[in-house]
């Protein structure tokens, strides 16, 4: 059985004679999901647009006079920015992320001096982090939420794998995309201003991370409750299969793998990335939790002397 999507034009065949003017392009074969279930990008199809050349009363309406938003204006190349964002950087910064928290396995120091490294930018670091991950974090999700409004699940009619897998990219989207406001908001306090950082956040216990005793600060973080340390693992999980999942996707979108041969293939890559990847950030998540060698109490007295002392190191208390 084949699955038949039709690009990002609409082909309006079911009304009979088409009128001049009218976009009409040839539909494609997509064949995927694991075991030779077959799935169809559903977002690939502008239901608005569709609209728009279709009059209420069903009849077709000439495309040069109906207006079009900037969005299905420039449907093609967002759809593409927005598979390549979610590789390339946010993709890639993720995993580079999961290694140095997994680098907590190899001691507390070999973490802290990662750490130090990333930190060694200075005022730098915010220009990196705002150009390279969090304004391209914002656009492939807000868009994703765009996507997500278009498109119905339907493994209510059609329980097949390729139809699973469109369903749960969405909802380990919308995971993902809550996770790491959480995340950033519980560490870092989303925003580095004193009266934001000591009058809301810290009060709501954000802001637990200090990169300057990285090993304990993180690990208090994430054992602070049971509820914080599952979230952690499901925020986790979810961004590893959406990262996964999402390669699959974006060969389809930049046409990488358009035959069932290719597709196939292709499902492996999908799940090597998300095994290795997976691995990778169980180990960060264990190593935070139930790393012996990180001493969350002595670390924060120390913490707390270097703290309350004078450049010398007499005491102020």
């Amino acid at each position: 059985m084949l699955a038949l999507c039709v690009d990002s034009s609409i082909l309006l065949a079911s009304s009979g004679a088409l009128r001049p003017g009218l976009p009409v392009l040839a539909p494609s074969l997509y064949y995927g999901g694991f075991g030779g279930g077959l799935a169809c990008e559903a977002s690939q199809i502008s239901s608005r647009l569709a609209q728009k050349l279709v009059d209420e009363k069903g009849r077709l309406v000439n495309s040069a006079s109906a207006p079009t938003s900037f969005l299905a204006r420039h449907d093609f190349l967002l759809r593409r920015l927005h598979s390549l964002t979610g590789l390339v950087p946010v993709g890639a910064y993720m995993v580079v992320h999961l290694v140095t928290n997994a680098s907590i396995w190899n001691g507390a120091e070999a973490f802290q001096k990662n750490v130090d490294t990333i930190h060694s930018l200075g005022v730098a670091l915010v220009v990196v982090e705002w150009t390279f991950i969090f304004l391209p974090i914002l656009f492939h999700a807000i868009f994703g939420l765009l996507i997500i409004r278009e498109g119905t699940p339907n493994t209510s009619s059609y329980a097949l794998s390729g139809n699973i897998r469109y369903t749960l990219q969405r909802a380990t989207g919308l995971l993902a995309f809550g996770f790491i406001g959480f995340h950033v908001a519980h560490l870092h306090g989303w925003i580095h201003v004193d009266w934001w950082l000591e009058n809301v956040i810290v009060p709501l216990g954000g802001a637990r991370f200090d990169p300057h005793n990285a090993s304990a600060t993180a690990a208090a973080a994430l054992r602070s409750s049971p509820f914080v340390s599952v979230l952690y693992l499901i925020g986790t999980t979810a961004c590893v299969f959406h990262l996964a999942n999402g390669i699959w996707t974006m060969g389809i979108t930049w046409g990488l793998w358009t035959t069932p041969e290719s597709q196939r293939r292709a499902n492996w890559v999908a799940i090597g990335v998300g095994t290795v990847v997976g691995i990778v950030g169980l180990a960060a998540w264990t190593g935070f939790l139930f790393n012996d060698e990180i001493d969350v109490e002595s670390r924060n007295a120390n913490e707390h002397r270097q703290v309350n002392a004078d450049p010398d190191g007499t005491r102020l208390e």
